[in-house]
């Protein structure tokens, strides 16, 4: 059975399972016996590479080890194996007291501090974890590359049920920010909310690729990664994310909400290199996170405070790049001082603004990838309108983005003149717009434009059409009911 067989036959045994309620449900239960067995996997090589060192001892207590509880097929089974599940195996996890310098069991605890057991059918459990172990080899290349690939759709799916803001990020777009921001070996990267860890995983690869020689130098990249997600299960796809990319013990991905502390508290030891991510964007912050920023940046609008933080954890010289909405950088009031701020402080040197589509079928709000350095004023912003491809009118699912198409603006990136995708506008001009980075691609005349004052007098205009229909349509009924009398 292939491995994308062994994933749907999974998917189908759980949909039976009358606890398991939705896509979320399934997918947290899924991923939670997916980091048991990786974790497993992994433990057989950490016994192999530290045999010479001395005898490998799990964080995971023996008898709560998958090996020894869900190996055997012919294993507990019905109310039994539900009994352990509940009353052994997660309560122990979830407090999990590792010794003083035990980091692997750091994580273990905290990716079990908020999973849950939604199954209620053991002998179904027992069906999901003998296709597990029949199908799934982690310690075989093969394996542990398909899986990455299927790894990707779950978190597709799990869109499915996701809240406003909180939206997968094509890897096209997560690989052409990180290539376009290059980190570098011994550079301090940071996610600060990095969901299931797609901006994480394409740094780590990148940097791999092109500086990891020696095993000091793969150790001093695991040091360099660091991530934070504010919600439980995407915090716990990342965890699994980080060890199936080879970070044997991903302690610097936490979960918490990097909002909520006070900007202020933020010092120099918390300054990054290289910053990659996606803020969730169209929702809002609980009350009082605001309050941990400076009065004129207070707003509740988490895409905003975002950009703000990042502007303040990047050092001198830090480089960032993310995805916002196009409500930024047309939007006013605290905006406006926000994007100051940025062109003051920061050289924001590239916004690449994407076509409609890239977020289907989650959102059709539109987006921007912004690229600035920290610590010198903006003097100019080039602008790239990133084109569909031909034959091509919107993504979705049959025809989604492809990292192919971000060829153009590679080649572009370090050889800049201006063309029918690409302008550059001076800071001065931006200024004296007030700030509008919302600004028309002067080859394209028909592009859409959300000046403020464009879109209200369009407005204006709309409404006094629909008074135009209504006065018509209200003469066209009277004068049927005229008829009928």
């Amino acid at each position: 059975m292939s491995l994308s067989t062994t994933i749907k036959s999974i998917q189908d045994i759980m949909r039976k399972d009358v606890g398991v309620d939705g896509d979320a449900q399934r997918i947290g239960q899924l991923v939670w016996m997916f980091f048991l067995k990786i974790y497993d996997d992994k433990e057989t090589e950490y016994e192999l590479l530290e045999a010479n060192d001395g005898d490998y001892r799990s964080p995971i207590p023996e008898r709560l080890r998958w090996r020894n509880w869900a190996a055997d097929p012919e294993g507990m089974t019905g109310d039994e194996l539900l009994d352990f599940i509940n009353i052994r195996l997660f309560p122990t996890l979830k407090n999990l007291q590792p010794a003083h310098a035990d980091r692997r069991g750091f994580v273990i605890r905290s990716v079990f501090e908020d999973a849950y057991n939604y199954m209620k059918s053991g002998h179904l459990m027992r069906q999901v974890i003998n296709r597990i172990v029949a199908g799934v080899d982690f310690n075989k290349a093969q394996d542990r590359h398909l899986f990455g690939d299927l790894y990707e759709q779950i978190l597709r799916d799990l869109q499915n049920a996701g809240n406003a803001g909180e939206y997968y990020t094509p890897r096209p777009v997560t690989q052409f920010m990180v290539d376009a921001v290059a980190p570098r070996l011994g550079e301090k990267i940071l996610d600060p909310a990095c969901g299931t860890g797609g901006f994480l995983t394409c740094a780590i690869e990148h940097v791999r690729k092109q500086h990891v020689r020696t095993v000091e130098d793969e150790q001093l990249l695991q040091r360099c990664i660091n991530g934070v997600e504010k919600k439980p299960l995407p915090h716990l796809l990342c965890t699994t994310n980080m060890i199936l990319h080879g970070l044997d013990v991903p302690t610097n991905v936490c979960h918490d909400n990097t909002l909520a502390r006070p900007l202020r508290d933020y010092g120099p030891r918390d300054r990054v290199d290289v910053i990659v991510t996606n803020p969730p964007f169209g929702g809002m912050e609980e009350d009082g996170i605001e309050s941990n920023f400076p009065a004129t940046f207070r707003t509740r609008e988490t895409a905003d405070l975002f950009l703000v933080l990042i502007m303040h954890l990047l050092k001198d010289g830090g480089r960032a790049a993310l995805v916002l909405p196009d409500g930024t950088l047309f939007g006013e009031g605290i905006k406006t001082r926000i994007k100051e701020q940025l062109l003051e402080t920061c050289n924001l040197h590239t916004i690449v603004r994407l076509p409609n589509g890239v977020f289907n079928p989650y959102t059709g709000i539109r987006t921007n990838l912004l690229f600035f350095t920290k610590g010198t004023p903006t003097r100019d912003v080039w602008f790239y309108e990133h084109p569909y491809p031909p034959g091509v009118k919107s993504y979705n699912k049959t025809k989604p983005m492809r990292i192919e198409e971000f060829a153009a603006e590679k080649a572009w990136w370090n050889n800049r003149v201006e063309n029918e995708f690409a302008w550059k506008v001076s800071a001065a001009d931006i200024k004296a717009r007030n700030y509008n980075l919302d600004i028309k691609n002067p080859h394209s005349p028909d592009a859409v434009v959300h000046d403020p004052e464009t879109l209200l007098a369009e407005y204006v205009a709309l409404q006094a059409k629909i008074g135009e229909t209504r006065a018509k349509l209200k003469g066209v009924l009277a004068a049927a009911l005229q008829g009928e009398n």
